[in-house]
């Protein structure tokens, strides 16, 4: 019965796990939204989370952010309010609550949060930067660092951007001179661009030219795949006003653009038509297609615009023509110049703009949208992916984690560069602290979390009553965590996070706690009171016996104990003696009548007097509370685990 009993405690642990996974699902699909900037979908997977009692604390921080994100400020001030005094909280949430406040019309709580942001960051540039264009999105996403950028192996001398990703192959525009024939254009002095194909991730790969008559002697690049009204394959491509051998007329005939699609025909990439949003008295061109295959956006100075370019998109109707343009709208468009749009699998928007505040020339922006798909706000995609020169072409991958950007920033190769990027999520620490007795969960353990390299204070949680416990953590840092509980003694964790993947968000950190040999701190007992001279269990003896019972058949099943009674030293040795004996067979008794087994408890004795634990002796050199201490029952264990004594 006893083994039985125990393969059910660890049946139960093990499914309360399953459970916790299966909620943190819910987790891994909202943090998946929320990298891909689906900051409305992100919402209702965290809402799980705190439905389903998991790290509500996470969710909590990610639905204020989402909130605060679309505008819904009034939302985000419930799950600010949820964790905004944890110890553990990252300081620039103080700064986002603050916002939300402000937003919500409650200035002067505002400023209160405002002065405690300060007081941590008091040189933080950013908040200056995009709080006098009014960006709080930015803001909120600028944060923390979210990026790693490094130049792709086959940059060349000359110019190299604007990339897609296809079967493990790299599409990307180059004007690089080993391979490119032909007049130089004259605004640069290099080559005229035209379209390229590397194996992606692999260095040795050399690029060669897309195969087809898709080149020509003028500029080609921002390739694209989509498909036909047939389900065929095509790519949508830009090109200078040049089509049919025919040159375009006007003064800005060279730098006029247009876009063009080209259909898989033996093997070769060959010219199919000229799209109808193409003009010869102004530019088309930059092309993105949603995935759904029902929208094209692309960028163009046409007029009636807000500024010098705008992003434009066109409905693609069934059979596949491109209807009539309409502009993006001002949240997106300024008076300068927004180009190179980029949709992804969930329907943001990215583009490179320099009328919207920024870093440098041009800087690569998210649209923000509400649940109803509105485009409420944009975010700068801050550094690394920004700096102070022109940065475009942003491409992402459908992982949310890696992409590309194009620049022409200090320390490229050429005049233009493709950069590969990867999105470093955030990362925690997570774990169960369960007893190493019985395997159970146990709650409201104290854990801290300390710094090695420091040896500094970094973070205090207690665990839930599942026993779970989170810590946000640095990359390539290692860490002590000490656990502290009443029941059980200190234990101190090591762990580093030198060697964790940037794609990996949580590091897996269980603890074991043994219990102390203490049955009244395991059992939380207060004091077991008798009546003068008598053995009688009263009412508050048996609710502190009772404790002792669910201890003995519930959490520690294989647990054995001796019963010993002790009483003042008040008295002569004999009626001692024979009262703690008295009270000894009575508590004994009450355990066996209520279900412990007498096979576990191998002894009760009544030591009278014998043993005090204070020096008292008599009423004269000790106080009523003195006295009372001595008069006690005690429990010392013998076993708690089966085979294993705890004590002789």
């Amino acid at each position: 019965m006893k083994k039985a009993n125990k393969i059910l405690l660890l049946a139960s642990f093990l499914l309360l796990c399953q459970l916790s996974s299966a909620q943190y699902g819910a987790q891994k699909k909202g943090d998946y939204y929320f990298s891909k900037f689906s900051y409305a979908k992100a919402i209702p997977e965290y809402e799980k989370m705190i439905k389903g009692g998991l790290n509500p604390e996470y969710a909590h921080q990610q639905l204020a952010e989402c909130y605060l994100l679309i505008r819904d400020y009034k939302k985000s001030l419930p799950h600010f309010k949820a964790v905004i005094d944890n110890a553990t909280l990252p300081t620039d949430y103080y700064f986002k609550y603050a916002m939300a406040l402000y937003s919500n019309g409650e200035h002067k709580e505002s400023e209160k949060w405002l002065r405690k942001y300060k007081k941590f960051n008091k040189n933080d540039s950013r908040v200056k930067r995009f709080l006098k264009d009014g960006n709080l999105a930015s803001v909120v996403f600028n944060s923390r660092q979210r990026y790693e950028v490094a130049p792709v192996t086959f940059n060349s001398k000359e110019s190299d951007f604007g990339t897609f990703s296809r079967d493990g192959n790299l599409y990307f525009s180059s004007s690089r001179r080993d391979a490119v024939t032909g007049a130089t254009y004259g605004w640069n002095e290099e080559p005229w661009l035209d379209l390229f194909v590397v194996r992606e991730g692999d260095e040795m790969s050399q690029p060669k030219r897309l195969e087809g008559n898709v080149n020509t002697k003028f500029h080609e690049s921002s390739l694209v795949f989509s498909t036909d009204y047939k389900n065929d394959t095509i790519i949508y491509f830009t090109r200078n006003n040049f089509f049919n051998k025919k040159e375009a007329y006007g003064a800005f005939k060279e730098i006029n653009l247009k876009i063009y699609s080209a259909k898989k025909i033996d093997g070769e990439w060959t010219e199919n038509r000229s799209l109808r949003v193409n003009s010869d008295y102004y530019s088309t061109g930059h092309p993105s297609v949603s995935s759904n295959r029902k929208r094209i956006y692309y960028t163009s100075d046409r007029p009636g615009g807000y500024g010098g370019t705008d992003i434009y998109y066109s409905e693609i109707h069934d059979r596949g023509g491109v209807g009539v343009p309409t502009n993006a709208g001002p949240v997106i468009n300024t008076e300068g110049n927004e180009m190179f749009p980029f949709v992804n699998e969930e329907g943001k928007l990215f583009f490179s703009s320099d009328g919207h505040v920024g870093f440098g020339q041009l800087d690569v922006f998210s649209t923000i949208s509400d649940a109803s798909g509105k485009i409420v706000d944009i975010i700068n995609l801050g550094t690394p992916i920004n700096s102070s020169k022109d940065d475009f072409g942003y491409y992402g991958h459908s992982n949310g984690i890696e992409g590309y950007i194009s620049s022409n920033r200090e320390g490229g190769m050429g005049s233009d560069d493709i950069y590969k990027f990867k999105f470093t999520p955030a990362l925690d620490v997570e774990g169960y602290v369960i007893d190493g007795v019985n395997e159970q969960p146990l709650d409201s353990v104290q854990l801290k979390l300390f710094d090695q390299r420091t040896n500094t204070l970094v973070a205090q949680v207690f665990t839930n009553e599942k026993g779970y416990y989170r810590f946000p953590v640095n990359r390539k840092t290692t860490y002590m965590i000490e656990a502290v509980r009443r029941t059980h003694p200190h234990k101190n964790v090591f762990f580093t996070t030198s060697g964790t993947p940037n794609v990996q968000k949580m590091v897996r950190q269980d603890i074991v706690l043994e219990p102390v040999l203490d049955l009244k701190l395991l059992a939380d007992l207060n004091k077991i009171y008798f009546d003068f001279n008598k053995s009688d269990i009263r009412p508050d003896a048996a609710m502190e016996l009772d404790k002792v019972i669910k201890v003995m058949n519930q959490t520690y099943p294989d647990m054995i104990i001796k019963l010993e009674a002790h009483t003042d030293p008040i008295g002569s040795d004999a009626y001692n003696d024979n009262l703690s004996e008295r009270r000894a067979k009575s508590t004994y008794e009450y355990l066996i009548a209520n279900g412990v087994s007498e096979d576990r408890i191998v002894s009760y004795k009544g030591f009278g007097k014998r043993m005090p634990i204070n020096r008292c002796t008599s009423k004269k050199d000790c106080s009523p509370e003195e006295l009372e201490l001595n008069r006690r029952t005690e429990f010392p264990i013998v076993q708690i685990k089966k085979g294993i004594l705890a004590a002789k």
